[in-house]
C-alpha cells in the first residue's frame, strides 16, 4: 500500500492543503454539507455525508466558505469515490475564487516558485 501512495504522491502535480471550512456540494436543487479534507488548485477531497446521492455523471458545484463574504466556488466533476471520500476535480472557477484559492495555497505552501509551477499546470 505504501508503494501505491508513494507513486501517487510522485505523480501528483498539485500540492494538497489540509483545510477546515464550511463546505457544500450542490447539484441542481440539491445541497449537501460535507467535511473538507484537503484542497488544491485542481480540486478538493471531501468526506461525503451518509445521505449523499449525487449523480456522478453531472457537474457538482463546490462551495467553500472562508469567512465573512469570502468564498471559493468551483464547478467540478467527480474524479474518484472510495470509502466515503470523494475527490472532485475542478473544471471551472471564477476569477474571485481562484484569487482566494491562490492566496490560500500560497500562505500554506510558503514557496512562491512551487505555487507558480502549479499555476502553470492549470493553463
Amino acid at each position: 500500500m505504501d508503494d501505491i501512495e508513494d507513486t501517487n504522491n510522485e505523480r501528483r502535480t498539485f500540492s494538497r492543503i489540509s483545510f477546515d471550512a464550511d463546505t457544500f456540494l450542490c447539484q441542481d436543487d440539491r445541497r449537501w454539507q460535507v467535511e473538507l479534507i484537503d484542497i488544491s488548485l485542481n480540486g478538493v477531497l471531501v468526506k461525503l455525508p451518509h445521505d449523499w446521492d449525487g449523480d456522478p455523471t453531472k457537474d457538482t458545484t463546490v462551495y467553500i466558505h472562508l469567512g465573512g463574504d469570502i468564498a471559493i466556488n468551483m464547478i467540478t466533476h467527480l474524479a474518484h469515490h472510495i470509502d466515503g471520500r470523494a475527490g472532485f476535480q475542478c473544471t471551472h472557477i471564477d476569477l474571485d475564487s481562484i484569487s482566494h484559492l491562490r492566496r490560500l495555497v500560497e500562505l500554506n505552501l510558503g514557496d512562491t516558485q512551487l505555487l507558480e509551477r502549479e499555476l502553470s499546470h492549470l493553463t
